[in-house]
């Protein structure tokens, strides 16, 4: 079906999407190990982006950015960067069967609070697809659409808090390969190649005459 979807249709699903109750409680991530549980909005996220560390910088996230395998300055530059991308096509891979796949992969340890692996999937499809609606994709703009609060979760060994990073030869280490921020980092780049464009038709062949 989503081979076939028209732009008609996706402002229609976009319209659905867009009418949820977007970042009901405004946590991109609760940080969950074991009983402890460190929250981090997308105001503090935007807050490190525009002004870097500081000593009033969320604690959970300064933890995220240290864990991350990256300086600070890289994972800023990195929230932040654009990339080019059509909603259709992005709509299409998430979608199809290789797009859910894909989903269930991304949300390894990083998934709604509540409801967790019930939702992830949609969860983090209605986000990136939001984000792509205007034809620029960035981590951030994922962040800001999550239409519920998603958890980070390293809990008694049912998850270990590491997420599967789609950044095959780019980056290096556990922490680069397996952190929240460096996953995020890449998540754009990674949607961008797998959007499933329009298949172009052969032109017929003339004859000669």
């Amino acid at each position: 079906m989503l081979k076939r979807i028209s732009a008609g249709v996706l402002a229609a699903a976009l319209t659905s999407l867009s009418a949820a109750p977007a970042f009901a409680g405004g946590k991109v991530v609760r940080w969950n190990s074991g009983g402890a549980v460190e929250t981090t909005s997308f105001k503090d996220v935007k807050k490190f982006v525009k002004k870097g560390i500081k000593p009033t910088t969320n604690r959970g996230l300064a933890e995220g950015v240290a864990l991350s395998g990256w300086s600070a300055e890289e994972i800023q530059k990195g929230l932040k960067k654009k990339y080019s991308v059509n909603v259709v096509y992005v709509a299409r891979f998430l979608y199809s069967k290789k797009g859910v796949k894909f989903l269930k992969n991304q949300t390894k340890s990083y998934f709604p609070y509540w409801k967790m692996k019930k939702t992830s999937v949609q969860a983090l499809r209605s986000a990136i697809i939001l984000a792509s609606a205007k034809g620029k994709l960035t981590s951030m703009g994922i962040m800001k659409n999550l239409p519920v609060d998603f958890r980070l979760a390293d809990t008694c060994g049912t998850y270990d808090g590491s997420q599967n990073v789609c950044a095959k030869g780019k980056c290096s280490g556990d922490q680069q390969c397996t952190s929240l921020l460096s996953w995020y980092v890449f998540l754009p780049a990674c949607i961008q190649a797998n959007q499933i464009k329009d298949k172009v038709a052969a032109s017929p062949v003339r004859g000669l005459w």
